[in-house]
């Protein structure tokens, strides 16, 4: 082996240089030990129903706040620029703007991961190859630690946080709340379906099974294509799509 499986795994990738993007996409069925400390150690693993335990009450909670506000009628669009023009925004408008978060999630779920995740960081720069091994590398390489399977709720916050502060710079305040819970809510629906397609066993078929081996496909010979994860649909229009004849030949 090009690392020590006894000692933690994150200090020792950045040397592999030119090796390292061979060796992460060499799946093994084996835990991965990320840090010395107990305590990052801990923080770096999550059982699945912890991010469904910790994000489902704010998503419920933040939804009652927004449209609870939006009741009040004084969210407009445009009431930055004119007030004569300004839209006003109706509570009856909080499914669709929750919908549209959702939607912008999951292309947000897409830029991430091809673009974040499947970088290809230089072998020459031991901080990227690090980098890279400790937001996703680590799943690639064992894609069946159950416990590295769903994001942290630690890390996750500052994530999120960041996110929501963008869109209160970007939206009025009720109105960025608004699509930043159905953000939330889609973020928290992909982290359990990705849960779902390494350990679930959907019936042949369904939309849960095509998705499933569309996944298991990205993992283990298309790693550079197939970057949807609760929807092929981003696939499409950016052309990273898994060729079909693929599946057609297995069946």
């Amino acid at each position: 082996d090009l690392v020590d499986w006894q000692k933690p795994l994150l200090w020792q990738v950045g040397y592999l240089g030119e090796k390292y993007d061979e060796w992460v996409h060499q799946p093994v069925d084996r835990p991965i030990r990320l840090f010395h400390s107990d305590f990052l150690e801990f923080l770096s693993k999550t059982a699945w129903y912890v991010v469904f335990l910790v994000w489902t009450p704010v998503v419920l909670y933040l939804s009652w706040v927004s449209y609870t506000s939006l009741a009040q009628g004084n969210t407009r669009l445009f009431s930055s620029f004119t007030t004569e023009y300004s839209i006003p925004v109706h509570k009856y408008y909080f499914p669709f703007i929750f919908l549209l978060g959702m939607i912008l999630w999951s292309l947000l779920e897409y830029l991430i991961h091809r673009f974040v995740f499947h970088m290809k960081p230089p072998a020459s720069n031991y901080y990227l190859i690090t980098l890279h091994f400790l937001l996703h590398g680590q799943h690639h390489k064992s894609p069946f630690d159950s416990s590295r399977l769903v994001f942290p709720p630690v890390p996750a916050s500052l994530v999120i946080g960041f996110f929501y502060g963008v869109l209160r710079l970007l939206l009025p305040e009720v109105l960025g709340l608004a699509v930043f819970v159905g953000g939330l809510c889609g973020y928290v629906i992909y982290d359990m379906m990705h849960y779902y397609l390494h350990y679930g066993s959907p019936k042949k078929g369904t939309y849960l099974y095509g998705l499933k081996a569309y996944h298991v496909k990205h993992h283990f010979e298309h790693q550079k294509s197939g970057f949807g994860i609760s929807t092929r649909f981003w696939d499409y229009p950016f052309r990273t799509l898994i060729p079909e004849e693929t599946f057609k030949k297995e069946d």
